[in-house]
Order: C-alpha cells, then sequence, then structure tokens
C-alpha cells in the first residue's frame, strides 16, 4: 500500500469492507456510516483495524479509530499511517 493516494486507498477499503462483511458495492461510498449505513458493530470494528494492520505493516492506534465513522475517515487514517517513518 506504501505510495498509494487517497483514491486508491479508498478501493482497498471498499474491497476489504465489501469482502469481510459481505457487504454490496453499492451501499459501500466515502461518505457511508460505518455503524449506521453499513451496520458494523464494535467487533467488526476490531476486524477492521486488524486487516488495516496487516494491510499498511503499521500498529493502529485504537483510540484514534475510535474517532472514526465513514469510510473516508477509514482512507485518511490509512493515508497518514501510510505517511509515517
Amino acid at each position: 500500500m506504501k505510495g498509494m493516494n487517497k483514491d486508491q486507498i479508498l478501493q482497498e477499503v471498499q474491497k476489504v469492507l465489501i469482502d469481510t462483511f459481505e457487504l454490496d458495492s453499492s451501499e459501500v461510498t466515502a461518505e457511508a456510516n460505518l455503524y449506521t449505513d453499513l451496520d458494523l458493530d464494535s467487533i467488526d470494528a476490531v476486524d477492521l483495524v486488524i486487516t488495516l494492520q496487516e494491510m499498511t505493516d503499521k500498529k493502529v492506534d485504537p483510540e484514534s479509530f475510535k474517532q472514526i465513522r465513514t469510510v473516508q475517515d477509514v482512507v485518511e487514517a490509512v493515508h497518514e499511517l501510510l505517511q509515517e517513518k
């Protein structure tokens, strides 16, 4: 994932959400709320964090992930992780 732009990250995050949580691709938009629109729960959020850690080879801070609400928020968080050295 290193060197990916936000559009590429969005595509990867969408793919993960669709594959992992068996979501309809039409529902997984950048604006979609993970909890109210996509019906993810806290356990799903943990699964998502683990998947993101595997994809980025970076540690995701669970506290910062609590602020994430939308698919776009996930994209921004992944982008920030990838910028870290």
